[in-house]
């Protein structure tokens, strides 16, 4: 079993940055891809990035050159550096990291006032 633990959430001004942390219980170089997630009110869950085991990473084309996926394996965390955030971006954001099975952290909310 693992565990995901999002971290970094939270109320910030358009235009502001903040930056989504998910910390796993094990080591992620068990894991095949790891993502970013995030879901509005009404909305379906979307894939904001993705980084695979090789370091390839993808982008919505909505965040394409505002956010940044990486990750440190020495910490056993991905995170997300978003920048210039825009009240469209306020959603719950979720990590996944995918091996035989996915596996969901528990989600933090981002708030993007205008």
């Amino acid at each position: 079993q693992v565990q995901l633990v999002e971290s970094g959430g939270g109320l910030v001004q358009a235009g502001g940055s903040l930056r989504l942390s998910c910390a796993a219980s094990r080591s992620i170089f068990s894991f095949n891809a790891m993502g970013w997630y995030r879901q509005a009110p009404g909305n379906q869950r979307e894939l904001v990035a993705h980084i695979t085991s090789g370091g390839s990473t993808n982008y919505a084309d909505s965040v394409k050159g505002r956010f940044t996926i990486s990750r440190d394996n020495a910490k056993n965390t991905v995170y997300l550096q978003m920048n210039s955030l825009k009240p469209e971006d306020t959603a719950v954001y979720y990590c996944k990291f995918r091996t035989s099975r996915d596996y969901w952290g528990q989600g933090t909310q981002v708030t993007v006032s205008s």
